[in-house]
């Protein structure tokens, strides 16, 4: 891609702020601030200590990368005050330190949570301006935690709406998440711009499999991602027993971590399919790609919960980049990606779940005909390729003298001369 002329980014600094993943392994992050970089701005980010990334002070690709110290990895209302309170401490912490030794023009807040605004607001005073980039709706989550409208929804409703308030632009990672900035956040709609978190082509290699991984059985079935509650892997676990109940040859790659990993890995047992599954955890790359490559089949087993049902998952592009069909429940935004490369269960229909993955696995054409759909979605229209000069291009708008004086749309398309 052609950055240059992209003029308003070049010698800019950008302090982007992330609080659940550290980076660069939160893969949506690292390519936006890679990005930038390329462009010409200069990029610091203030990140959590996790596993395999707890170097206080790394520089990867030009970029710096300040981590601070997370005592826990929150699962409780306790746990979430004690996580969210002690990241609001060091990113006051850094980002003082960061703007003395240079100024930056922009914070860039990705939630959740939606806290980001207390550091941005006595920096707004100085001229930075800030972007929300919207990752995940907080309301939503809680609801699908919690199921009850209490006086803790109506607080994610209020960070929510101040943040928006705070913002001077916003980008939602899909047309659900834009809504919400309209309706909710009161934004103007020129003001947000959609960016999906396509994967890159490069990183998501198509690489030989090994057939080590389905433990002497005929057929692997993957999953890639967060272990946590939304994400269903107690779903996915019983739709297990019920395949396993009637054939054997089937093993099942769980690749990620999450503060239910061990709870997930005791329910195997307590289900009878430890012997099935394989519970990985966080891996490098290489292994991830080792992993997915031997796979026959990928699986995204989200609740059907509204949080869910309007957000876009990364996994699913990424199996598609690696021409992996996929099985997953009947939700808008999961539809929209994958479109053919999917079967769609029923809502919490467990049976209906089980018999698609097995339906997959006795029918090698389909799975074909569906993975070779996946690719071609994401490579034409959804990676990284195709979604990194909507934010070049929100960007050196944001950064102009003139903004907030023009009406051109910001997620119009990217013209040849640009990219």
């Amino acid at each position: 891609m052609n950055t240059s002329s992209f003029e308003n980014l070049v010698g800019k600094h950008i302090l982007i702020i992330v609080e659940n993943l550290p980076v660069p392994f939160d893969r949506r992050v690292w390519q936006e601030a890679t990005t930038l970089r390329e462009a010409g701005a200069e990029i610091s980010i203030i990140c959590p200590q996790m596993k395999g990334y707890t170097d206080a002070f790394e520089q990867l690709d030009g970029i710096d990368i300040y981590r601070h110290p997370l005592p826990v990895e929150a699962s409780g209302a306790l746990g979430y005050l004690v996580e969210y309170g002690t990241s609001i401490f060091w990113w006051y912490w850094y980002a003082i330190k960061i703007f003395a030794k240079k100024r930056f023009h922009v914070i860039h807040g990705c939630n959740p949570p939606d806290l980001i605004f207390t550091v941005a607001l006595p920096f707004k005073l100085l001229g930075v301006k800030y972007v929300f980039d919207h990752h995940d709706i907080n309301p939503e989550f809680y609801l699908a935690k919690f199921d009850k409208k209490d006086f803790f929804y109506r607080l994610m409703l209020f960070f929510e709406r101040i943040t928006y308030r705070v913002a001077n632009v916003s980008i939602a990672t899909n047309e659900s998440y834009k809504e919400i900035a309209i309706r909710r956040g009161k934004m103007k709609p020129e003001n947000v711009t959609i960016v999906r978190s396509g994967p890159k082509l490069e990183r998501l290699r198509i690489v030989p499999g090994n057939n080590a991984y389905k433990k002497g059985r005929t057929y692997l079935v993957g999953y890639l991602g967060v272990i946590a509650q939304s994400e269903g892997i107690d779903l996915l676990l019983e739709a297990v027993r019920k395949i396993t109940a009637v054939r054997q040859d089937v093993q099942f790659a769980i690749v990620g971590g999450g503060t239910s990993l061990e709870e997930m890995k005791v329910l195997a047992g307590t289900l009878g399919v430890s012997d099935y599954v394989d519970f990985y955890g966080r891996v490098p790359d290489d292994l991830l790609l080792e992993v997915l490559n031997t796979a026959d089949v990928c699986v995204n087993p989200d609740r059907p919960t509204e949080m869910n049902n309007l957000s876009t998952m990364n996994k699913i592009m990424e199996y598609m980049a690696l021409k992996k069909p996929i099985v997953q429940f009947d939700l808008k935004e999961g539809r929209f990606s994958a479109q053919k490369a999917s079967l769609y269960a029923r809502p919490n229909d467990l049976d209906d779940f089980a018999d698609k993955i097995t339906y997959l696995l006795d029918n090698e054409t389909v799975r074909t005909e569906m993975g070779e759909f996946g690719y071609r979605r994401v490579a034409n229209e959804l990676s990284w390729a195709h979604e990194r000069g909507k934010l070049l291009r929100l960007y050196d708008r944001l950064l102009a003298p003139t903004f907030g004086q023009e009406t051109q749309p910001a997620d119009e398309p990217v013209t040849a001369t640009q990219v």
